[in-house]
């Protein structure tokens, strides 16, 4: 999605005009995306910055410029993209990483393409050539048009308001690879940034590039299951962007520390669904490992353990892949100090004791800061989904503070599934009424997400996307006992909705890999086989547990099935504090629906069993179709105004 998009002569125009900023902000405006004045100001004054480049004959009136482009299945925009042909008739894009930084960084030696700098609350953050020249490799990642040769991109990076200094940090030579792939250019370089643009744009374009960049064909998205194989042999599947770069070097120092010195070091990473938790994690894993460090991916969720193991087992020993990823409850044992580094995954799924029966250890959180020099929570509180779930960050501190350890504490915030849209994660928390947010009237972005009225379409809508690529499944909530005599035998149902004649059995139970399997499209899977995984597209089936009472989104755990394990002891506890037992039970069930919800990278379908939840959903996507129509209103009326040179903030 790009923001603004116009020739080199018309954008010069709307800044000699003063319209750029308000165009810009109107048409984030038209298509719902939140923005702030701190951004306006920003675009006007970088956008000044660019005039003065821009404003030569040296460079072609009819080569493209887009401004805020976003970069597919990710949240994250490109500030500035010039587009045009180069002197051999090679189709070009420069891509410029704009910056307001008027005061002098801090090189941060010890992590890969980090800065300090006085924004940011004094923060870490991505050196702007890293940024600049991470975006270009994202959309080399994404766009076939650009992996085909067919559009060269060169990124750079431009702060505007930076006086530089001799032997600056900005130019450390720790930087040196990236700022060799993308320069920096400061105050007084407007003659240097001009003369980097016209090196690769010196014929026009009409905009065509920004066309192949915008529409060209999106490759499939690469999921972690598919990519670990590779990870581990060494290869680079991820580009870590904005925060996730940030979180990785944060905890390759730690670790690095900690085996150094032998002092314990604690990361907590926090971040919603599709942050990309589990890819950093991977990630450090791996890095770690390649350094000799005695490390484990560590998570209490059997599902993901046991694809990446199926995916792995064809190139490495069982006994590698067993000793690389371990469930939580097998520290309880461990000698202090005894590995390296523990990875610890949807580290909100930890549990107090370890065990079938509940009865070994002391505390999970307790034994793996003991068991390892370094160790990293990641953590999101919201998709606890079950009574036993312990994994809160109050608890890492209180074991942390008992061993004296460092902690740091980090959180993404930048959306990678769902089509790269946060507003769908913040709309969503905000209809089941998890909590409120700024996105009560719908989401941006291209994310397909569609109410069925029958559970028989919701079948047929991921059977079609499935035979794609066996990337989309079926998951419920767990409103149906899981028959014993048909754990092994789908032709035996578990859900049915008669009213419909629709009958599906429960993921079987002689596979660990529901995930992955080929026929498994004929399961329906729960939140157990499902979280920590991701999918093309979901279909979720709601349960009776969730229902609209005419006023708002309500529980009802009685209405979850006699098997489900996730609420076990809460109608002891109804007995006995019905309060808290009603909270606990509204907690989980609402937290699994949501989790269900964000497992689709594309799309996600709902059949709900209540009418009137049904009808709420409809309601609410209607707010959104309407501020769309508004939106269009708006923009006719902006258009009509331009041709009078009108403009408005309203």
């Amino acid at each position: 999605m790009i923001i603004y998009e116009a020739t080199k002569g018309d954008f010069v125009n709307d800044v000699i005009n003063d319209a750029i900023a308000i165009k810009i902000y109107n048409t984030f405006k038209e298509k719902s995306v939140h923005t702030t004045a701190g951004e306006i100001n920003s675009w006007n004054n970088s956008m000044e910055y660019m005039n003065k480049v821009l404003n030569t004959t040296q460079i072609p009136d009819n080569c493209g410029v887009a401004i805020e482009y976003r970069i597919p299945r990710t949240s994250n925009r490109i500030d500035f993209i010039l587009s045009g042909i180069d002197e051999s008739n090679n189709n070009s894009a420069v891509i410029i990483e704009l910056k307001q930084w008027d005061k002098q960084v801090e090189a941060v030696v010890d992590r890969d393409g980090i800065v300090k700098t006085k924004y940011y609350g004094g923060r870490p953050i991505e050196h702007p050539s890293y940024q600049a020249w991470s975006y270009a490799k994202l959309i080399s990642n994404y766009n076939e048009s650009v992996q085909n040769n067919l559009v060269n991109l060169y990124p750079c990076a431009y702060l505007h308001n930076y006086f530089i200094n001799q032997d600056d940090p900005i130019l450390h030579h720790v930087y040196d690879y990236y700022t060799s792939q993308s320069p920096v250019f400061t105050k007084g370089d407007v003659f240097k940034l001009r003369e980097f643009i016209s090196r690769y744009i010196v014929k026009p374009d009409q905009k065509k590039i920004l066309y192949m960049i915008e529409n060209g064909k999106i490759r499939p998205a690469k999921s972690l299951q598919e990519s670990l194989e590779k990870m581990l042999k060494g290869n680079e599947e991820f580009t870590m962007i904005g925060e996730q770069k940030v979180v990785l070097e944060e905890g390759l120092f730690l670790a690095r520390n900690s085996y150094k010195t032998g002092k314990k070091n604690i990361l907590i990473v926090q971040g919603g669904p599709g942050t990309g938790k589990s890819v950093v994690a991977i990630n450090l894993l791996v890095k770690l490992t390649c350094e000799n460090m005695v490390c484990q991916y560590v998570t209490k969720n059997q599902a993901p353990r046991e694809v990446y193991s199926s995916k792995l087992q064809s190139s490495f020993k069982k006994s590698y892949i067993q000793n690389l990823f371990k469930g939580s409850g097998v520290y309880f044992e461990s000698q202090k100090n005894e590995f390296d580094a523990l990875i610890v995954d949807e580290a909100h799924r930890l549990a107090e004791k370890s065990g079938m029966f509940k009865n070994k250890g002391e505390n999970q959180i307790k034994e793996i800061i003991n068991a390892a020099k370094f160790a990293v929570f990641f953590i999101d509180e919201s998709q606890r989904i079950h009574i036993d779930d312990f994994g809160r960050k109050s608890e890492i501190y209180k074991y942390a503070d008992l061993y004296n350890v460092n902690v740091v504490e980090m959180i993404l915030e930048s959306q990678f599934r769902c089509n790269g849209s946060a507003g769908y994660i913040s709309w969503l928390d905000d209809v089941l009424g998890i909590r409120n947010t700024a996105n009560s009237d719908g989401f941006e972005f291209d994310y397909e997400f569609r109410i069925v009225e029958n559970p028989n379409e919701l079948r047929t809508l991921i059977n079609e996307k499935n035979n794609i690529n066996n990337k989309s499944r079926i998951v419920a909530g767990y409103c149906w006992d899981w028959a014993k005599e048909g754990r092994t035998n789908e032709n035996i149902y578990d859900i049915n909705i008669n009213e419909f004649d629709f009958h599906m059995s429960w993921n079987l139970n002689n596979s660990t890999t529901w995930a992955i399997d080929r026929d498994s499209v004929n399961q329906a899977g729960c939140i157990h086989t499902s979280q920590g995984l991701e999918f093309d597209y979901i279909g979720v089936i709601i349960g009776k547990d969730l229902i609209y009472d005419g006023e708002k989104v309500v529980t009802d755990f009685t209405e979850r099935a006699n098997t489900d394990q996730s609420l076990k002891g809460i109608k002891k506890l109804y007995k006995e504090n019905k309060e808290e037992a009603l909270k606990i039970a509204d907690e989980i069930i609402k937290n699994t629906y949501r989790t269900l919800m964000t497992r689709g990278q594309k799309g996600c379908y709902v059949y709900c069993c209540d009418n009137g939840l049904s009808e709420y959903f409809k309601e609410r996507l209607n707010l959104i179709k309407k501020a769309e129509e508004y939106f269009k209103f708006k923009f006719i009326r902006k258009k009509a105004a331009e041709d009078e040179d009108e403009y408005s903030l309203d």
